[in-house]
């Protein structure tokens, strides 16, 4: 029973029901009070402790129906016509004597055991499908069977051969229902699985390489990445903000209760939210990256306290403006085209970037300033101003530098990295959602 309900509720987590612990004590307790025997209170029961919303319960009617299908034998075989002599049942295999019996329970019993020896919960991709049926059928006895058929046509007699096609028929009816019990079982178990392996797929994906078709899939990946950092990061500064406890002040303030601790006093502690400069090269080799990061940042709007935003490619401009002014999806989307702004976007000058900034800018940058500078460092042979760069360290907080090529890239041709690199506090490589959450995550 406890089994029956755990393979229930994890269907129910892979359709989209979030199901908690209590939730699911709750369903137990159900269970055990109206048990199995009358299906449409066990489906109204069951109902009122997993589903708490309308679209909940919609999708909780149609998993149910879809789960406690899988004992459902009826349909499939029908009372069994096969005329056996007594003498002979010793001599059938034992699936043969099942399907002779039609007895839907020991049948089903069969299947089941079946199912947990071959350990089907082990079945993750849509191909596994039919090696999972065959191996079922196989460890019901499906050879014996078909032993037992082969036997019998070779008698040539008319009564076992009659026998034989009636064995046949039950045959196919079984093979159709394993057949329909794996599908179901994987569409009711596998869901997650698949999505996960696409949403691993995607993470470790170069964005360079990621095809317009996959940028819905690539947001909502990026949504839930930025949750989790949202939700990690404001509890562990709600955790600390408290500071430390302040024995003296609790000490005094409960003189009064001689002894007891009633009020306790803690000591204040600030937290800064981290504030971020972020320079991003916008030419075609990096742009993609650049879409994703920032979209990443602007998004996590709880915990970064100030971002200043800043785009490149023959010259420097500052878009912060940009994000107060549109939604972030639609932020991002203008910088990436380019489209009313006043960039240049032929050929990349990091040295002309850097002296724009250092004279225009560099009122933005302190000691709590972190800076992160996005790009392949590839300047075209023009001057690298490595000393502006120098005075950017030095003035803030750190300095980062992200570089969506691979190391051993870097040097390269027209790249700087090997001049650029040194002048910086961390230099990453950067070119997966995987590396730009594990970055952003250790910003933070």
């Amino acid at each position: 029973m406890e089994r029956v309900l755990r393979d229930f509720i994890f269907a129910l987590r892979n359709a989209g029901i979030r199901v908690s612990v209590s939730e699911s004590l709750d369903a137990a307790h159900t269970l055990d009070l109206v048990g199995y025997e009358d299906r449409d209170t066990l489906k109204i029961s069951l109902a009122a402790a997993l589903a708490k919303t309308p679209h909940e319960k919609d999708i909780f009617k149609e998993c149910f129906d879809r789960f406690f299908s899988f004992t459902d034998y009826s349909e499939n075989v029908s009372e069994s016509d096969i005329d056996f002599e007594a003498e002979s049942d010793d001599l059938l295999a034992p699936l043969t004597t099942l399907l002779i019996s039609g007895d839907q329970a020991d049948i089903m019993t069969s299947l089941i055991q079946a199912v947990s020896k071959i350990q089907l919960s082990n079945m993750q991709f849509f191909t596994q499908k039919n090696p999972y049926s065959r191996r079922i059928l196989s460890t019901m006895g499906i050879e014996g069977l078909d032993r037992d058929i082969r036997r019998l046509d070779e008698t040539g007699m008319p009564g076992a051969m009659q026998q034989a096609e009636a064995l046949r028929d039950a045959r196919g009816r079984l093979f159709d229902y394993i057949r329909g019990y794996v599908n179901r079982y994987y569409d009711l178990f596998t869901h997650e699985t698949r999505a996960t392996m696409i949403e691993r797929q995607l993470k470790d994906m170069k964005l360079s390489a990621v095809e317009e078709r996959d940028f819905l899939h690539m947001l909502i990946i990026v949504k839930k990445m930025v949750k989790r950092l949202n939700d990690i990061h404001s509890r562990r500064r709600k955790s600390f903000r408290r500071g430390q406890l302040d024995f003296k002040k609790t000490m005094r303030k409960n003189i009064t209760y001689q002894g007891p601790l009633f009020n306790i006093v803690w000591k204040k502690q600030k937290i800064d939210r981290p504030s971020l400069v972020v320079i991003c090269d916008v030419s075609r080799s990096v742009r993609m990256i650049v879409r994703f990061f920032l979209l990443f940042l602007y998004s996590l709007n709880e915990v970064i306290g100030k971002i200043r935003s800043f785009i490149f490619c023959n010259n420097l401009i500052d878009v912060s403006h940009i994000f107060d002014d549109y939604p972030v999806e639609r932020a991002v989307e203008i910088l990436r085209t380019g489209r009313g702004l006043d960039i240049g976007l032929s050929r990349t000058n990091y040295g002309e970037a850097f002296i724009n900034f250092h004279d225009q800018h560099m009122r933005n940058v302190d000691k709590k300033t972190t800076v992160i500078i996005l790009g392949d460092g590839r300047n075209n042979y023009f001057e690298p101003e490595t000393a502006l760069l120098r005075k950017i360290q030095e003035k803030s907080k750190r300095l980062i530098w992200l570089n969506p090529e691979s190391v051993p890239f870097w040097g390269s041709g027209d790249s700087e990295m090997k001049r650029y690199g040194p002048l910086c506090d961390v230099v990453k490589e950067c070119n997966t959602l995987r590396h730009l959450e594990r970055i952003i995550d250790d910003i933070l």
